[in-house]
């Protein structure tokens, strides 16, 4: 599984849960691909969001930010 870190023109550069980058050209991407988007390969080898992940991963980020401001 890959976090979508950053676009930079034509490219997602990716990060691998070992921290290594992985550049992935957009057009193989969903075109609703977010910074932030978990992504991985389905069985055909095509880039899909893992949404389930996405979304765990933005609630823990929310609650841990509003914690500190508690």
């Amino acid at each position: 599984m890959l976090v979508v870190d950053r676009f930079e023109e034509n490219i997602a550069v990716c990060e691998k849960e070992d921290k290594t980058i992985v550049k992935i050209p957009k057009y193989k991407l969903p075109l609703q691909t977010k910074e932030g988007d978990f992504i991985t390969l389905d069985e055909k080898g095509v880039y899909v969001i893992a949404t389930e992940k996405t979304e765990e991963k933005k609630q823990e980020i929310h609650e841990r930010f509003h914690k500190l401001f508690k």
